[in-house]
């Protein structure tokens, strides 16, 4: 199954024919992508949305697959390639910053490249998103705690990025990453492995790699951070990115209004996004 959370409210079931709308009925009890995920009613709320008409994609706007994350959780430096490219070393744990939901936008909606700085850069991340609650999860156990997965455009100013040891300044401009274009449920994707990714801005490919490259895998991952804190329904994690960033690049290439940037993983979609300057 595949949810896209609306513009208008609610969220909706994604097939070949668009999307439907989760009726009323449902979104009283269960208004969000996460309520539904926190009550496990996805499944419900999926057959109450099969029997509605569906609209066309392009008809309806899109807002991050979860809007209202309780944490939305980034790993840094965790393909071996892009480690190569940024001149670091590989991680013995799991690099991880918070991103603040605002930071961040839908399929098909602007990107923001803020006043404050031109080195905005793009990094295509898979992400997964928490359906079960965890906390102390082993990684053999880890993917059961897993509704499904989405894609993340983890939008970096390089230069803020770079002020202190912390990533958090370069990672959450206003509006400057993006989520989407859905939830693909994790019974379609059993093992995140064994997908790809590809980035591309204004159709020439920057980044391409396999998911089964991540130094620290998925099931690695929630082991960790469910570890140190309780991973709730809803979360979201994403899983770092491949080599083939802007800053990795000589000379560096930032992007720049009228760039539109298009993350794809096998399985999910294409996010896409156009840049525009802050006014």
């Amino acid at each position: 199954m595949k949810f896209a959370s609306l513009a208008a409210g609610g969220y909706g079931l994604v097939d070949s024919d668009g999307i439907r709308p989760v009726p009323e009925s449902v979104l009283a009890r269960y208004p969000t992508l996460r309520a539904a995920l926190s009550a496990d009613m996805l499944s419900w709320a999926a057959e109450a949305a099969a029997a509605g008409e569906a609209v066309a994609t392009d008809k309806l706007a899109l807002i991050p697959t979860i809007p209202d994350a309780g944490k939305i959780i980034c790993i840094g430096m965790n393909y071996r390639e892009h480690i190569k490219e940024m001149g670091r070393k590989p991680p013995r744990y799991p690099a991880f910053f918070l991103r603040v939901n605002d930071s961040l936008v839908g399929h098909e909606q602007p990107l923001i490249r803020p006043r404050l700085s031109t080195h905005f850069d793009w990094e295509g991340e898979l992400a997964a998103v928490i359906g079960h609650t965890a906390r102390h999860v082993s990684r053999a156990d880890a993917l059961e705690h897993v509704a499904g997965y989405t894609i993340l455009q983890d939008g970096s100013l390089r230069d803020y990025q770079e002020h202190t040891t912390q990533f958090a300044a370069g990672k959450n401009f206003h509006q400057s990453g993006a989520m989407g274009p859905w939830l693909v449920t994790a019974d379609e994707i059993p093992d995140p492995a064994e997908l790809t990714l590809e980035t591309r801005v204004s159709g020439e490919v920057m980044q391409r790699g396999e998911i089964a490259d991540l130094c620290i895998d998925v099931p690695a991952i929630i082991e960790y951070l469910s570890g140190i804190m309780e991973l709730r329904p809803g979360d979201v994690i994403a899983t770092g990115t491949p080599s083939g960033v802007g800053a990795g690049r000589k000379p560096p290439r930032w992007l720049v209004a009228g760039d539109v940037v298009e993350v794809e993983i096998s399985g999910i979609g294409v996010l896409r996004n156009a840049v525009v300057d802050e006014d």
